[in-house]
C-alpha cells in the first residue's frame, strides 16, 4: 500500500495485478509506504483502520484505488510465480504440477501451501461483497490506469513492466474452468462489472 496525502489518494495493492510496476512508478511520490507483510493490506483494513487514521492525523479524506485482473489469469500468474526455481524444495513450489493440479489445490477446502494465494474478492470487498475501493481499474487497460494516475498525481505516470512471471505453458481443462468460475463466482461477477463499466468502476457511496 502507498499513501499520497497531498493528493488524497491510496493504492491498495492486490497481488499479481502489476503491483511491482505500479510501486516502482509511484513510490517516489508517496509519503507513506507499507512494506513486507503490510504491503498487501486489504481494502477492509484501509476502510476501517487506515482511512480514519489519515483523516484524524492529516485532516485529509483519502480515496483508494486498486487494480483487478481477470480471475483465471491472476491465478495463472500465481501458478507461474510458484514455479520459480528459487522455490524448489519449498512447500510453495508448484513447478512439478500442471496448472490443472494447481487449480485443484486452489479449490480444495484447505488449500496446500503451494495454492495458498488468497483471492481478489477478499482484498477488494467487505461484508456482503460490498466494494470498498473507491476506484477499481482493469489490469488489462494500462493506458487507462496511467491516465487515471497522471490526472490524480498531476504528473505523467508511465509504468514499466516488472516482476513478470516466467513463460510457462498453463492450459486449463474446460470442466475445471467451470468449477473455478462456480467456486469464485463473486470474484468473476465483480470483474465482469468492472469490464462492463469500461475498465473503471467507482464505488457507490
Amino acid at each position: 500500500m502507498l499513501i499520497f496525502t497531498a493528493h488524497a489518494l491510496a493504492f491498495v495493492a492486490v497481488p499479481k495485478t502489476g503491483t511491482t510496476a505500479l510501486e516502482q512508478a509511484l513510490k517516489p511520490y508517496a509519503d507513506i509506504v507499507f512494506r513486507k507483510k503490510h504491503k498487501h493490506a486489504t481494502a477492509m483494513r484501509f476502510h476501517r483502520k487506515i482511512r480514519p487514521f489519515l483523516k484524524d492525523a492529516f485532516k485529509v479524506e483519502v480515496q483508494s484505488f486498486a487494480v483487478m485482473r481477470e480471475p483465471e489469469d491472476q491465478i495463472r500468474s500465481w501458478y507461474k510465480y510458484r514455479c520459480r526455481d528459487e522455490l524448489i524444495g519449498q512447500p510453495e513450489y508448484a513447478g512439478a504440477l500442471s496448472f490443472d493440479a494447481f487449480v485443484e489445490g486452489v479449490l480444495a477446502e484447505v488449500p496446500p501451501p503451494f495454492a495458498e494465494i488468497g483471492s481478489q474478492i477478499a482484498m477488494l470487498t467487505g461484508r456482503g461483497g460490498r466494494l470498498l475501493i473507491d476506484t477499481l481499474l482493469a489490469y488489462e487497460d494500462w493506458d487507462q490506469i496511467e491516465a487515471f494516475l497522471s490526472d490524480r498525481l498531476n504528473r505523467r505516470i508511465v509504468c514499466a513492466r516488472s516482476n513478470v512471471s516466467p513463460a510457462t505453458p498453463a492450459p486449463l481443462d474446460p470442466s475445471l474452468r467451470d468449477r473455478l468460475r462456480a467456486h469464485r463466482a463473486a470474484e468473476f461477477a465483480l470483474y465482469d462489472r468492472l469490464i462492463a463499466s469500461g475498465g473503471k468502476l467507482q464505488r457507490k457511496a
